[in-house]
């Protein structure tokens, strides 16, 4: 820490005398010259001014700053997750609007901006009276069980306190034993619990003068080797806390706020309490990296002590195991920590105008204005005292009234002072890219002789107001990150997330798990009008037959848009309801057109049907006509057949066939009737020689 205060003290330095310029303080506040002006226009705090809403409302325009998209698709539910329990934790359990504020105003007003993530765990002990009770079996009361199952499942919360606990208790045991039963007390029970009052992160944006970062970082705060913060508290708090100890031997009185020169506070009283408890003592903390066990590769660690007192020594309790703070810069600057403000670029112009304008008071102010002088011997006594009470009064008439009376005015300025402040204004806009209320600065003229001019100064400062918003926004994805891995860490087993007013989703602790692409949505007026525009061009493109559901969703973009969130939801839910008439006409127009296809649908049947009957009339007209031919073919071949005797000569052939047959047929029967005689005599034989 010694070693690295130069450095962070030239740094103190440089942000001190940008504060002191915008605040008009310091060295920044003219010297008191007697008869002189001593104002100073705050030209910077004006552009300030300009650039706090313009940055903090892109952040807080929408109720969900944080987007997550998962990195491969198993990741899908468990970004889903991350992303209702990150932005409920900003809306509820954060003071959004009071932590984007202060983060925006600081990063305008001293260049850079650090954030400290940690997490806030706070439990108590108590004893509580659990009743006791004996279920009896009660099977009639399965639907009402099953209703409970289904209550439970679409809305843990209104089950949790509006379901009576008796109910609840036997919902319980019918879930593990899937018996439907009745509860009875019998007794009760004292028994020790535990209820958290608070399990949160939190996020603060830190005092450039208490935190001394690693010099040796070139701009990457991820990078640091150390970071150490210095920070007030009590013993009361540290006891509290639970992870401090040798609280007994701090010495309160020598390290209060006043007594630690190192530390800077913008507390101007030196109002303390009376008793040790609540006194403030100021404690150092260490974020950085050391071999702690020998191995020769350094671990992340911290370490936080009270004076001379060490209360803290363990490994990073982070899940990322890396520092807690996250460091974003209004203007980068090459290889350095801390950035740059715009009262930087605009300290000359502001000194110049505040030189300039102080002539230009000096000038009036030590004119006689309204002052009258009369000529000696003009007015006599009861003249001069009549022309005082203001009535008519009588002069020297050897003297002529506009040479003995003379009325004092004020001097004019000359051209060249305004055209000198016009200059310093001009030039202060285009250095910071604000169009300002100053000269022209927001007139036609002041943007651009024509519309392609003021289009390119407007784009132009546009795009410079983006690069700062990405810049601030990447801080924030940096402390988002963080968040989400403490959440895997610390959250309670199950975390019930209300997201609308009848919707809610039980977020288990093992799905907030993962690494996922965190986006922050941001938007300025005008991306937000531009893409509003092209949407009406769309719109005015879409013809009358268009589906509804897409001018619809048109329509709904526009108003978010628009900043109308009620007009939008309406629109998003708005189902439009048809006219009767309309409605009866359409059907009757329907069943018109559904008749008039049934009589197509019929007269293509009968022309069908007649293309069959015709090509089965063919059919049958060219089997005919084969037959006929056939049959003529039959009668030529039998008429040629017996004129050249061919008819004759094949009877003959089968007469003599046929007499050929009969003969063979008479020779195989006697043929047979010999065998039979000749085995009946030798059977015969056969039976007398037995």
């Amino acid at each position: 820490m010694k070693e690295a205060l130069p450095e962070h003290d030239k740094q103190i330095g440089r942000i001190s005398t940008w504060l002191d310029n915008l605040n008009v303080t310091g060295g920044a506040q003219p010297k008191m010259v007697k008869g002189r002006s001593s104002v100073q226009p705050r030209v910077i705090r004006k552009q300030a001014e300009w650039r706090y809403a313009s940055l903090s409302e892109p952040f807080l325009n929408t109720p969900d700053m944080f987007a997550v998209a998962p990195v491969t698709w198993e990741d899908k539910n468990a970004a889903e997750q991350n992303a209702l329990v990150l932005n409920n934790q900003f809306n509820t359990q954060v003071n959004k609007v009071t932590l984007i504020d202060e983060y925006v105003r600081t990063a305008v007003d001293e260049g850079t901006v650090i954030l400290r993530v940690g997490w806030e765990n706070e439990e108590e002990s108590y004893i509580e009276s659990q009743p006791v009770y004996e279920f009896v079996p009660a099977p009639d009361s399965l639907p009402m069980f099953m209703q409970l199952q289904k209550m439970k499942e679409d809305n843990p919360t209104g089950y949790k306190w509006d379901v009576p606990d008796p109910l609840q208790k036997a919902h319980e045991y019918f879930t593990q034993t899937g018996v439907p039963v009745h509860p009875n007390q019998v007794g009760t029970q004292r028994v020790p619990a535990v209820r958290t009052l608070k399990n949160r992160p939190t996020i603060e944006v830190c005092d450039y003068r208490n935190i001394v970062v690693d010099p040796t970082c070139k701009g990457n705060l991820s990078k640091a080797q150390f970071i150490i913060y210095r920070f007030p508290s009590s013993l009361s708090d540290l006891e509290k806390d639970g992870r401090y100890s040798n609280l007994d031997r701090i010495n309160v009185s020598t390290n209060s706020p006043l007594g630690s020169p190192d530390y800077e506070t913008e507390d101007e009283s030196n109002f303390t309490f009376s008793d040790e408890p609540r006194k403030q003592i100021i404690v150092h903390e260490y974020w950085g990296y050391r071999d702690i066990d020998g191995s020769g590769v350094t671990k992340p660690f911290v370490a936080a002590w009270v004076g001379d007192t060490l209360i803290r020594m363990e490994e990073n309790p982070f899940p990322d195991k890396e520092h807690p703070f996250v460091g974003s810069h209004y203007l980068p600057v090459r290889r350095k920590t801390h950035g740059e403000p715009d009262g930087h670029l605009l300290e000359d112009n502001q000194k110049i105008i505040g030189a300039v304008t102080r002539g230009m008071i000096d000038l009036m102010g030590r004119s006689a204005n309204a002052q009258t002088a009369f000529r000696k011997n003009t007015l006599d006594t009861v003249n001069r005292r009549k022309f005082e009470r203001g009535d008519d009064y009588e002069i020297n008439g050897q003297v002529s009234p506009d040479q003995a009376i003379y009325t004092h005015r004020y001097p004019e300025i000359p051209a060249s002072a305004q055209f000198m402040l016009q200059l310093q204004n001009f030039d202060a806009e285009s250095m910071s890219g604000v169009k300002a209320f100053s000269g022209e600065g927001i007139s036609g003229a002041g943007l651009g002789a024509s519309a392609t001019a003021a289009r390119g100064a407007l784009d132009a400062a546009s795009e410079r107001e983006m690069g700062i918003l990405r810049r601030l926004s990447q801080g924030l994805i940096d402390a988002g990150r963080k968040i989400i891995a403490m959440n895997a860490e610390f959250l309670d087993e199950e975390e019930v997330v209300r997201i609308t007013n009848d919707e809610f989703v039980n977020v288990r602790r093992d799905d907030l798990a993962g690494k996922f692409d965190l986006r922050l949505d941001i938007s300025t007026a005008e991306d937000d009008n531009a893409k509003a525009g092209e949407l009406s061009f769309m719109l005015q493109t879409l013809g009358p037959n268009e589906d509804p559901e897409l001018r619809k969703m048109i329509l709904t973009d526009i108003a978010k848009l628009r900043r109308m969130p009620g007009l939008a939801k309406r629109l998003e839910d708005y189902q439009p309801q048809p006219d009767p008439m309309q409605q009866q006409l359409q059907e009757m127009q329907l069943l018109k057109l559904q008749a008039e296809i049934q009589v197509l649908y019929g007269k293509a049947g009968e022309s069908e049907a007649s293309a069959i009957l015709d090509r089965a009339k063919s059919i049958t007209e060219q089997a005919k006509a084969v037959n006929i031919s056939s049959d003529t073919d039959i009668k030529t071949l039998d008429f040629v057949e017996q004129e050249s005797g061919v008819t004759q000569e094949r009877l003959l052939e089968q007469q003599g066939e046929q007499a050929r047959g009969n003969i063979e047929l008479e020779r195989e029967k006697q043929r047979i009737s010999i065998d039979e005689r000749g085995r009946e005599q030798l059977s015969n034989y056969l039976k007398q020689k037995t």
